[in-house]
């Protein structure tokens, strides 16, 4: 163990770019992450962790002898977490590897095209986990994964889930490999109501908060759903559309 008094500390100023830089976390292939909860489940799910900074009230869990661990002052992690009110700790971990696989073994999936809120993002791959989606595609446009706001409202879910980031061209030639259908979340001529089609081997694709899906992505649907609704609300947030979408998947 360490301690650090310095705000302006290398370990300091690594996880401040980390936190701020997607630039940086890619060049680094190293993320960071906020709370004793995600670093529970870090833990638990043998993510490897790089480094972790902690204030004196904090209790660590037990380390793997690889990790950096370096106690800090309240000022030092106010000046590194960028949540209004740090939890006393902070983490970096290695990036998994986001590469589509060559294949798909599974029956359930969630895309998302350009959805850019990275609280959004967050909360649509908790909610996947919850219903057990087998997998998740992040097209271009999308917020990055490793935004410390995605990687909070995920709840841990990058440390246990598929997470994969690819181009649309490489989804449409594995799902057509797989016989595995898209429906996207749109209105169209041929849009159905969700409760009306099987979903038990489909991918479901949901789309940005502003524009809704792509006209790129339409063009390789093989049909549109709908989610009923009152007559007085135009749409949903895309976050809970997922949410409506991924549990009739599930069902």
């Amino acid at each position: 163990m360490e301690a650090i008094s310095s705000k302006q500390n290398p370990l300091c100023t690594h996880m401040r770019r980390l936190a701020s830089t997607r630039s940086y976390r890619e060049e680094k292939r190293e993320f960071f992450c906020d709370s004793p909860k995600l670093l529970e489940e870090a833990l638990r799910w043998g993510a490897e962790i790089v480094a972790v900074l902690y204030t004196a009230e904090v209790t660590l869990p037990a380390l793997p002898e690889s990790v950096r661990a370096a106690e800090v002052t309240e000022a030092v992690m106010k000046s590194v977490s960028p949540m209004e009110a740090p939890q006393g700790v902070v983490f970096s971990c290695r990036m998994r590897d986001n590469t589509a696989p060559t294949a798909l073994a599974g029956s359930r999936y969630l895309v998302l095209d350009g959805v850019q809120d990275p609280g959004n993002v967050g909360t649509m791959l908790r909610t996947a986990d919850a219903f057990d989606c087998e997998g998740l595609f992040l097209l271009p446009g999308c917020a990055d994964v490793y935004n410390p706001k995605t990687v909070r409202a995920a709840m841990g879910v990058l440390f246990r889930r598929n997470i994969w980031r690819c181009d649309l061209e490489t989804l449409s030639g594995l799902l057509r490999t797989a016989e595995i259908p898209l429906y996207g979340a749109a209105l169209r001529d041929d849009t159905v109501d969700v409760r009306d089609i099987d979903l038990k081997k489909a991918a479901v694709a949901v789309g940005s908060e502003g524009r809704g899906l792509s006209g790129a992505v339409l063009d390789r649907c093989d049909r549109t759903v709908k989610i009923p609704m009152s007559e007085r609300c135009e749409s949903l947030n895309a976050a809970a559309a997922a949410a409506v979408l991924l549990w009739e998947m599930f069902r």
